[in-house]
């Protein structure tokens, strides 16, 4: 990789980053995609956190990110550290899901990107939320 590209990557290779304080002060972190053809690149995590908005309970949740790259793509410690920037968000399950698509298609500006976000149960029931976006959407 060029150094010129490389510059753009803040935390890779940093043992000292610390991890942001909330989504809003994270930043996803992107590389020029290696391909022209599409191609599918998935994420997950089994250790996701965010705050119920109302009780303040910790809700669990495995996270799933599948996307066709366009011209970037993300660099996986930037979004381990934006993941993790959510476990002082209150926030509904929906909103949280739906926040991680929306900074992830402005970020890299993928040509298609689904999260699927599985929240542990909690009063017996489990939710899943499944958001996607399509380039052109």
């Amino acid at each position: 990789m060029s150094k010129a590209k490389k510059a753009k990557l803040t935390l890779l290779g940093r043992s000292e980053a610390r991890l942001p304080l909330s989504p809003g002060e994270a930043r996803l972190e992107t590389f020029p995609s290696p391909a022209k053809r599409p191609y599918t690149i998935r994420f997950e995590t089994a250790d996701f956190t965010s705050l119920c908005p109302v009780t303040g309970q910790m809700d669990f949740a495995q996270i799933v990110i599948e996307y066709v790259p366009g011209a970037l793509c993300v660099e996986s410690k930037s979004l381990k550290f934006y993941l993790a920037s959510f476990r002082n968000e209150r926030a509904f399950n929906e909103a949280v899901t739906n926040r991680i698509l929306d900074d992830f298609v402005a970020a890299c500006a993928p040509r298609s990107a689904v999260v699927t976000a599985e929240f542990s149960a909690r009063g017996g029931i489990a939710l899943t939320v499944r958001a996607e976006f399509r380039e052109g959407q």
